[in-house]
């Protein structure tokens, strides 16, 4: 019974070192069971709590799934340290069950009120003390660097809210820049998002929790915003070949390239040289109502809608099904073109603000007075 309970207790503290090691020492989207099983786990208990609701429930109940996972990886750990050490001391020990754990505990949470003067025993004392200061200290070190990635990512997707509404939508990106007469704006967007995109790719794939972090409003959405950039970057490319900036084919590549990596860091399987030829989940007939929808916004399209479909879905093929999954598993506000959600939720067209002008001729008049 003791060799069993030594190599457990020998597994467990391997097994609980590997998780912390990938999941905060490692600078590399390196996966780790224990993090990404607790992640499914409290997905979907956090999904009973808005059993019947929509989406504006289900982003309520998601928006917890950030805080107690950190708590949870947290305790996980140290439950696991726990084990593994208490195991170890009734290994080596005549010491009980009971008395083993206590000592582990008194040790790991650097109490001292249970350990005793056995010599052969001090090693696993001292180990189990030092663990649990330098993994708290490890969490609270983590908090900053997650906490900075998400203002640089939010701030980006704040900026967006103006050009492309709530929830984003690729077409309504070109669509309202033609509306106000700022389509010469459109390449510094794509610079933004080609820096962001190559930003998340880097951190949510060494940081994987970054996923469960959610926007501050329910409707905006970072991975929506990129799909949205990425589409409208397409959208250009497909529809005026000869005067899309060369910045959108540089987002492009920065946006799939970025879920790519995100991809590999949660194990998604995906074609890395997929043809453009292959099929997608969009059809013609929706693209084809995005192409009206721009021309009555006055974007003055080179090509027709049908000659631009196989264009457009040759660059969408690139980052389509990869860009459906990460939103499906993210819960992530399910808006125009970005695939279907686990729970029953009909897509969400952007919100456009209504155009208010006045009347022609007729002068402004001055705030009254007092």
């Amino acid at each position: 019974m003791a060799y069993i309970a030594g190599a457990a207790g020998l597994l467990v503290l391997g097994l609980v070192l590997g998780s912390i090691l990938r999941t905060l020492v490692v600078p590399r989207g390196l996966y780790s069971a224990l993090v990404f099983r607790l992640w499914w786990l409290l997905r979907r208990a956090l999904r009973l709590t808005a059993p019947r609701g929509g989406y504006e429930a289900i982003d309520r109940a998601q928006t917890w799934l950030a805080p107690l996972m950190l708590i949870g990886m947290l305790t996980s750990w140290l439950g696991g340290a726990l084990l593994g050490f208490g195991l170890l001391l009734y290994a080596l020990s005549p010491l009980s069950w009971a008395t083993a754990f206590r000592e582990a505990g008194s040790s790991l949470f650097t109490l001292g009120f249970a350990s005793g003067a056995r010599l052969k025993l001090s090693v696993l004392d001292f180990m189990a003390a030092a663990t649990g200061p330098v993994l708290i200290a490890l969490q609270i070190a983590y908090l900053p660097t997650l906490y900075a990635a998400y203002n640089r990512r939010e701030l980006e997707v704040t900026l967006l809210q103006a050009r492309a509404g709530e929830p984003a939508w690729g077409p309504e990106i070109l669509a309202r820049q033609w509306l106000v007469d700022t389509e010469t704006a459109l390449p510094e967007l794509y610079r933004a998002w080609e820096r962001l995109a190559s930003d998340m790719g880097e951190s949510h794939s060494t940081y994987p929790i970054l996923l469960t972090f959610r926007a501050p409003r329910p409707y905006r959405s970072w991975l929506v915003g990129l799909i949205a950039v990425m589409d409208a970057a397409a959208l250009q490319l497909a529809l005026l070949p000869r005067l899309a900036p060369p910045e959108a084919r540089l987002v492009l590549r920065a946006g799939f390239t970025a879920l790519r990596d995100i991809a590999r860091a949660l194990r998604i399987p995906f074609d890395a040289d997929p043809s453009p030829e292959a099929p997608v989940r969009l059809t013609f007939a929706e693209f084809e109502a995005a192409v009206d929808m721009l021309e009555s916004a006055g974007f003055r399209t080179g090509r027709t809608a049908a000659e631009a479909w196989p264009h457009f879905r040759g660059w969408r093929v690139n980052y389509e099904a990869i860009a459906y999954e990460l939103c499906r598993r993210c819960d992530a506000v399910p808006a125009l073109w970005t695939g279907p959600r686990d729970f029953p939720a009909d897509p969400v067209p952007p919100r456009r603000p209504v155009d208010r002008r006045p009347d022609e001729g007729r002068p402004e008049l001055p705030p009254a007075p007092g």
